[in-house]
């Protein structure tokens, strides 16, 4: 990984640990909120490829508040999401509740 690449996913690190219990924020409002505004893909590969015990990855969805992993993952995320006491308005998280 490069230093600029390093920099940028410690951004988003930041950014992630800083949403509360309760609440989520969009690949998109990360990438943003760290400074990034066009690299979501960004943020769900460094999710998604790197050790995330000590972040709370569940935390971060798709664009409308759409859980984007899939199979038993994507399972794991809406059960960590619903312990927090989020949501959902069928398969997406109910954005203007637990929005962040």
């Amino acid at each position: 990984m490069t230093q600029a690449s390093e920099v940028r996913d410690a951004a988003f690190r930041r950014v992630i640990l800083s949403i509360p219990k309760g609440k989520v924020a969009t690949y998109g409002q990360v990438a943003e909120a760290a400074g990034y505004p066009r690299l979501h893909r960004a943020v769900a590969r460094m999710l998604h490829t790197s050790p995330t015990n000590r972040l709370p990855w569940h935390r971060v969805v798709g664009a409308g508040g759409e859980i984007k992993l899939r199979f038993q993952a994507a399972a794991e995320q809406r059960l960590r999401l619903r312990m927090e006491g989020v949501t959902f308005r069928g398969k997406k998280v109910n954005l203007k509740l637990h929005g962040f």
